[in-house]
C-alpha cells in the first residue's frame, strides 16, 4: 500500500483570500501538507508519494517522493492509478485535523474501496485496493461520482463518516474548526493570526 498527495502551492486556496494574503496562503497549505504527511507516516504508510505540477514548495522534501506532472488533476491521478501494483490512497493535501486513527479505520476496510467524503461532496480520501481497475474523477460532486464509479465497476465500497477527516480548509470559517479541533503547525499559524468570537450563538473567526 501506498499514499499519493495532489499538491499546488502556487497560488493556493483563493477561496481564503478574503482572510489571507497569497504568501500566507501558501505558507499555509505546505504546513498542511507537511501535516499530512506526518499524519500518513505516523499510520505506518511508508511510500508517500506527492503529485504536484510543479517542484515550488517542495524542493527540500525529504519525507515523500515528489512526482511532477502538468497534466489536469484527474488525468495525473488516473495515469498514476494505471501504473500502480498496489493499493493506493489517495489523500487531499489540506487535512489539518485528519489523525492516525482516521487512515487507519480508512485502510482498514473489507470492502474494495473506502471514500472519506468532504464538504459539499466532495471526496478528501479515496482508499483503492485494485487502482488499475478504477478511475477518478474530481471536481463537482466527485463523492457521488466516485461511488458511482464503483457501481458501475462492480466494486464495493465503504463510507467512512468522520467530522474530522470531512473537514478541508477551502473557506474561512473552516479555519475555526482548525482553531477548535486542530493541533500542532497548522493551528498555531492561524492561532498567531486569528482568534474566535462567539456572536449570535456562534462562533466565528476574527482578526487578532
Amino acid at each position: 500500500m501506498k499514499a499519493v498527495i495532489p499538491y499546488k502551492k502556487t497560488c493556493a486556496k483563493s477561496r481564503l483570500s478574503p482572510v489571507l494574503s497569497q504568501e500566507e496562503r501558501e505558507e499555509f497549505v505546505e504546513l498542511m501538507l507537511n501535516q499530512v504527511i506526518d499524519t500518513l507516516l505516523e499510520a505506518g504508510i511508508k511510500t508517500i508519494d506527492i503529485l504536484s505540477p510543479s517542484i515550488y514548495g517542495l524542493e527540500n522534501m525529504k519525507k515523500a517522493n515528489v512526482l511532477l506532472d502538468k497534466s489536469d488533476l484527474n488525468e495525473a491521478l488516473n495515469r498514476y492509478l494505471e501504473q500502480a501494483e498496489e493499493p493506493v490512497l489517495i489523500v487531499m493535501a489540506d487535512l489539518p485535523l485528519l489523525s492516525p486513527d482516521h487512515v487507519k479505520g480508512i485502510t482498514s476496510t473489507k470492502e474494495d474501496l473506502c471514500i472519506a467524503p468532504g464538504k459539499g461532496g466532495g471526496t478528501n480520501i479515496l482508499f483503492i485496493k485494485n487502482p488499475s481497475e478504477y478511475k477518478v474523477k474530481y471536481y463537482g460532486s466527485s463523492f457521488l461520482t466516485h461511488c458511482l464509479i464503483a457501481e458501475k465497476t462492480e466494486q464495493s465500497i465503504e463510507i467512512y463518516d468522520s467530522f474530522l477527516a470531512g473537514t478541508d480548509m477551502d473557506e474561512p470559517e473552516d479555519l475555526v474548526e482548525l482553531l477548535i479541533h486542530g493541533s500542532r503547525a497548522t493551528k498555531e499559524y492561524i492561532n498567531e493570526k486569528f482568534r474566535l468570537e462567539t456572536s449570535r450563538g456562534r462562533v466565528r473567526l476574527a482578526p487578532i
